[in-house]
């Protein structure tokens, strides 16, 4: 069978910024899920100062896809060079460059793929065309947007977390968590919730929220399930103070105790900082009550299904 034939996509754009910084965002692959909006979730595998294995999740034509890709950091040269080592069909294999060049404006960046598709299908190949050219133009504009914006960027990123310790099966504290459409019956903040699991453990959810003022806020997510373990998720429909919202729930096992801990990670639009007092602290009560809130009644429904113990 011949080998299928090479295919090739490049985009590019120019950025008014320093082309270091345009360099870091490109190779800080933790903060893609914050920065790209394709992207859900990234994971190392293993890392060393010039090479990693990181397994990506993300949304391609709105479908969760995910993959693993070796990528090659280099930062005198400023290009950042990749290839998966593990794909998702109909994808063979791809593979591609980042690479960022000093410019007049501040930066040119340009990003190259190549790839191969499965028996050459070629509505497989027009599929995997519009999802390259999709997300390669969304991660660009939205590199450009971030790249320029105002000030330190550590200043638009926050990140916190709340735990509850749990007398319970760790599996119970997990389906509370996974089966988000019971949540309107189960917790006071949540309104209405839509759930979506057409593939399993990938979830699109809809849910209206309801603020300690009465008001409603309308969110929509997309979460992956890791069963029993963790679930992690990323909001396409935010509150408007925030250009990104990610999250995870784990469930780990300390010692003789349960624990169960609610991630967030969020990126604030650079208006609000100047046209919203405190914007941090509040997003980081509304955030953080609403998930200590669902953790507490998680902790409540666990302990409620502990075993009893027989008197003798």
């Amino acid at each position: 069978m011949p080998t299928p034939k090479l295919r090739t996509a490049r985009h590019a754009i120019t950025v008014a910024a320093a082309p270091e910084r345009v360099y870091r965002l490109i190779a800080d692959v933790r903060r893609w899920p914050q920065l790209f909006s394709p992207t859900i979730h990234t994971e190392h595998i293993g890392r060393t100062e010039t090479e990693e294995s990181v397994r990506i999740w993300a949304l391609a034509n709105g479908e969760v896809r995910d993959w693993t890709t070796r990528r090659e950091l280099d930062p005198a040269g400023m290009t950042v060079a990749f290839r998966q080592q593990v794909s998702s069909h109909p994808v063979l294999g791809m593979g591609g460059v980042w690479q960022v060049y000093p410019d007049r404006a501040g930066a040119r960046v340009e990003l190259l793929h190549d790839y191969r598709i499965v028996d050459d299908n070629e509505q497989d190949a027009a599929w995997v065309a519009r999802a390259v050219d999709r997300n390669s133009s969304a991660e660009l504009g939205a590199l450009r947007e971030m790249a320029q914006a105002p000030g330190e960027l550590d200043e638009l990123w926050l990140s916190f977390s709340d735990s509850v310790e749990v007398d319970g099966d760790p599996e119970d504290v997990y389906q509370f968590l996974a089966r988000a459409q019971d949540w309107p019956h189960r917790l006071a903040h949540v309104a209405r919730l839509d759930l979506d699991e057409e593939v399993p453990d990938v979830q699109h959810i809809t849910m209206d929220t309801v603020a300690p003022d009465g008001s409603v806020h309308t969110t929509s997510s997309v979460r992956v399930c890791f069963p029993s373990s963790h679930i992690v998720y990323k909001q396409t429909r935010m509150p408007e103070v925030l250009t990104a919202h990610t999250g995870r729930w784990t469930i780990e096992r300390r010692d003789a105790a349960v624990v169960a801990t609610a991630h967030h990670t969020v990126v604030l639009k650079p208006e609000a900082l100047d046209t919203v007092d405190d914007v941090r602290t509040k997003v980081r009560a509304a955030l953080g009550g609403n998930s200590l809130a669902t953790l507490r009644r998680a902790k409540e429904f666990a302990e409620a299904r502990r075993p009893v113990e027989r008197v003798a």
